[in-house]
Formats: structure tokens, C-alpha cells, sequence
């Protein structure tokens, strides 16, 4: 399955990624808890854990500590990516999210949405919300994470394996 790639340029506030957001559409079939619990099973086989189930913030954020993948089990949103100039997505139940450090995020408008989000490694993350003073230390945080040695989807084969590089 190849993965929608989206880029994002560092808009001054929101420093995004040299590396794409990847959109994995429909990935899986099902649903509700069963589909969490999928979810949360399918990401630790490939190394990202200390996972969470939620939704995301209704604010613009991105994380300077870890990677983050979502996989969506039930409900749908309209997400807006990389940042007041970034991109409006429409994701839904089956769709599966892998958001480099540093892409900002944010939920403006869902339905019935559930959330699987995990870590590569189950790193801790942070939120910043783009403020004044926050990217030095945000952007040296981003500089020194390693790219994961697989995809929270696809293992080792393809997805960030191949698009991360």
C-alpha cells in the first residue's frame, strides 16, 4: 500500500519536516474497540508503543521529542496539517497517520473520532503550540531523533523506511 506523501514548509512558527507526513488510506477494516485494540497490537509489533486512545487537540500543536502515529477506529475529522499554511485533510475510520517531528496538527472539525496514537521506541513526547521562544530548543530536539527502524504500519518494508531516508 503506498502512502499519501505530504511536505510542509517551516512557516516560521510551526518548523515542520524535511521528512513527509504519510497517509495511509483504509489500511484497515476494523472498527471500534476492535479496531483500537488492532491498532495498538499492529504498532507495538513494529516499535511504537506507549500508546494512547483520544483525539487530537482542537489547537495547532507538533511534537519536538518523538515521531507520532495515529490510526483512526471509528469516526472521521477534517485535520488541518503543517500549520496555519499547511493543508485541510479529511481523514476517516481506517486511516492511518505517521507525523514526522515538528508537523503541526491540529482537529477543526469530528465526528464520533477515535484515536490510536503511539511512539517509535514508546519515546515521551512534548507539545508546542508554536509560541515565541520556543524553537531553539524545539528545533535541536527534532535535529537529534533518529529515524525510526521501522513503519508503525508497514514493518520494515517501505513507508518511512523508504520515504525517511
Amino acid at each position: 500500500m503506498q502512502p499519501e506523501k505530504l511536505l510542509f514548509n517551516d512557516d516560521g512558527t510551526i518548523p515542520n519536516s524535511k521528512y513527509p507526513l504519510l497517509l495511509y488510506r483504509n489500511a484497515f477494516v476494523l472498527r471500534d474497540n476492535n479496531g483500537a485494540g488492532w491498532l495498538e497490537e499492529h504498532f507495538a509489533t513494529n516499535g511504537w508503543i506507549n500508546s494512547w486512545r483520544n483525539g487530537v487537540y482542537p489547537f495547532h500543536h507538533y511534537h519536538s521529542t518523538s515521531h507520532e502515529v495515529l490510526g483512526i477506529y471509528k469516526g472521521s475529522a477534517l485535520l488541518h496539517l503543517g500549520g496555519e499554511r499547511g493543508e485541510k485533510v479529511k481523514v476517516q475510520a481506517g486511516d492511518i497517520i505517521v507525523i514526522p517531528a515538528g508537523v503541526g496538527h491540529k482537529n477543526l472539525a469530528s465526528a464520533g473520532l477515535g484515536i490510536v496514537g503511539a511512539y517509535p521506541d514508546g519515546r515521551d513526547w512534548d507539545i508546542n503550540k508554536g509560541l515565541p521562544g520556543e524553537r531553539p530548543k524545539a528545533d535541536e530536539n527534532i535535529a537529534l531523533l533518529p529515524v525510526p527502524g521501522a513503519d508503525p504500519f508497514t514493518g520494515r518494508l517501505g513507508g518511512l523506511v523508504s520515504y525517511w531516508k
